[in-house]
């Protein structure tokens, strides 16, 4: 069994200390955060998932693999964190919108965002359109960055760059969207700027954004 194999069991058996020993020995060795994520921890939960769905395990499983998960990007991101540019790239605030208390996904992207040099304002679940909005001004935010899981609160993220347009806001920020149900042609549909299938690329994307962005912007003078 290779250690993306033991990592992923690990969690879908909901064994935190076991996981983090697992991530830590696999960044002895050499291995990349992005690698233990996309090999170990994605398919983990990818699994648990569709055993969920298929009624192979339950309740309480799926909320042990997800603590096990947890452990697992925490470490991840304490490894991301010493290996990110010292001057912050941007700032971004992150959360799931207003009816959905869907977490996972929107912490990996989070975690992705911060290890590539990104200032991250995690919003948590839940939130409403005006606190995206109201954030991004507090924090000087170049990104808002919304997911959703459910297909029902796929339209708050629509409403937060409706409002933005009503207020004049719309230009100051990079609206990136993601989620299970979203796709590329909702995201167009709405108006966002990025979407993205996985943290990975979205964080990749985010950077590029912001990059793009400061050079558009006007240079103080000398």
């Amino acid at each position: 069994m290779t250690s993306f194999e033991e990592i992923s069991q690990a969690i879908e058996d909901g064994k935190g200390k076991q996981v983090k020993r697992l991530i830590e020995d696999a960044m002895e060795e050499g291995i990349s955060p992005e690698e233990v994520l996309n090999q170990g921890l994605l398919p983990a939960m990818e699994r648990v998932s569709r055993k969920y769905q298929n009624e192979q395990v339950f309740v309480p499983e799926v909320i042990l693999a997800s603590r096990a998960m947890e452990v697992g990007t925490a470490v991840l991101e304490e490894y991301m964190k010493e290996q990110a540019p010292r001057e912050p790239l941007g700032t971004v605030v992150i959360g799931t919108v207003k009816g959905d208390l869907h977490n996972i996904g929107k912490n990996l992207v989070a975690m992705m965002l911060r290890g590539l040099g990104l200032t991250v304002y995690d919003l948590g679940y839940d939130v409403e359109v005006d606190t995206f909005i109201g954030k991004a001004r507090e924090y000087q935010a170049d990104i808002i960055c919304m997911s959703a899981m459910l297909t029902t609160t796929m339209p708050e993220m629509k409403k937060v760059i409706g409002k933005l347009v009503n207020r004049r806001l719309r230009d100051q920020y990079i609206v990136m969207v993601g989620g299970a149900p979203v796709t590329e042609a909702f995201s167009r549909n709405i108006g966002a700027d990025i979407y993205t299938r996985d943290a990975g690329s979205a964080a990749l994307m985010a950077r590029e954004a912001v990059l793009a962005k400061r050079q558009r912007e006007p240079q103080p003078m000398s």
